[in-house]
C-alpha cells in the first residue's frame, strides 16, 4: 500500500512511501528545481521523521531537471539565509549555519539506508552533490552533471567533494570543481561517477528494480556491508580484516543467536 506524507511540497519538496521505499522528489521544475534553504529545511524534517521500516531511499526531480543547484534569486536576497546574510556572521556562526544546511544532504549516507538518485537532465552544484550524497547514482541519458560553485566565487559544501574525490581520484576531482564544467552522461559512466545509464523513458524503471534488488538482501546485511565499505578507505588493511571479523560476529549472533 502507497503511503504518502508531503506537508513540505509547498516549498518544494514531497516525501511518499510505499513500504520500506520512500521517495523524495524535487518539485520546482519551473525553476529547474532549483533549491533554497527552505528545501534543505524540509529534506532535514524528512530525515528526522523517516520511519524505522524505510530501507531504500530515492531521491527524484520533478520535470526536466534534476536540479540546477543553488537557487541564486533566494541567495542573493535578504532572507536570514542569504549569501549576504551569511557573510556578516561571524566566522563560528556562518559554519553552524552552513553545517545545518549539509544535514539536508549528508543523512542520506546513512548505513541503515541504501539511496538512489534517479538523475534526469541538469544536476549542477547542489543538485549534483545531492546525488553524490547517495549511494547509487542511475542516469537518465540527457544527464549532465556540474559543480558549479567556482563560477560563483564559491566552494561546494554540501557533502560532494569527498565522494567526488572518493570515485574519481583527487586530481580529476579538482579539474571537475575548479572548472565546473559539464561532465555528460556517457562520461560520468566512463569515470565512475554513475552506477547505470539508461534511456530517459527507462530511468524510472531502472531504479524501481535497483531498489528491488537491494530489497531482495537481508536488511541487516545490507547495513554491515554498506558500513564496511564506507569506512574502508580511513583503514588499513589489518583494520579493515578486523571490522569484517567483528560485522560477520554480530551477524552470527543475529541470525542464529547466542548461547
Amino acid at each position: 500500500m502507497t503511503t504518502s506524507a508531503s506537508p513540505g511540497s509547498d516549498v518544494g519538496v514531497r516525501y511518499d512511501q510505499d513500504g520500506p521505499v520512500a521517495t523524495v522528489t524535487l518539485c520546482r521544475p519551473d525553476v529547474l528545481n532549483a533549491q533554497t534553504p527552505a528545501m534543505w529545511s524540509e529534506l532535514g524534517n524528512i530525515s528526522r521523521k523517516l520511519p524505522g521500516d524505510v530501507r531504500v531511499v530515492i531521491v527524484r526531480g520533478e520535470g526536466r531537471a534534476f536540479s540546477a543547484g543553488l537557487d541564486l534569486s533566494v541567495a542573493r536576497g535578504d532572507g536570514d539565509s542569504s549569501l549576504p546574510v551569511l557573510a556578516r556572521l561571524s566566522p563560528e556562526e556562518c559554519a553552524e549555519r552552513i553545517a545545518g544546511f549539509q544535514e539536508a544532504f549528508t543523512w542520506l549516507r546513512r548505513p541503515s539506508l541504501v539511496t538512489i538518485a534517479a538523475v534526469q537532465g541538469h544536476a549542477i552544484g547542489a543538485g549534483f552533490q545531492l546525488a553524490l550524497n547517495c549511494d547509487f547514482r542511475v542516469l537518465a541519458d540527457d544527464a549532465r552533471f556540474s559543480m558549479a560553485e567556482v563560477t560563483l566565487g564559491l566552494v561546494p559544501d554540501l557533502g560532494g567533494t569527498k565522494r567526488l574525490a572518493e570515485l574519481v581520484g583527487v586530481s580529476r576531482a579538482l579539474e571537475i570543481c575548479v572548472t565546473g564544467r559539464r561532465i555528460s552522461a556517457q562520461e560520468a559512466d566512463r569515470i565512475g561517477l554513475a552506477t547505470a545509464v539508461v534511456p530517459v523513458a527507462d530511468l524510472a524503471g531502472a531504479v524501481t528494480d535497483l531498489a528491488a534488488a537491494t530489497l531482495a538482501g537481508d536488511a541487516g546485511a545490507v547495513a554491515e556491508i554498506k558500513a564496511l565499505l564506507a569506512g574502508a578507505p580511513q583503514r588499513s588493511y589489518a583494520e579493515q580484516d578486523r571490522a569484517e571479523r567483528e560485522a560477520q560476529t554480530r551477524r552470527l549472533r543475529d541470525l542464529i543467536g547466542s548461547e
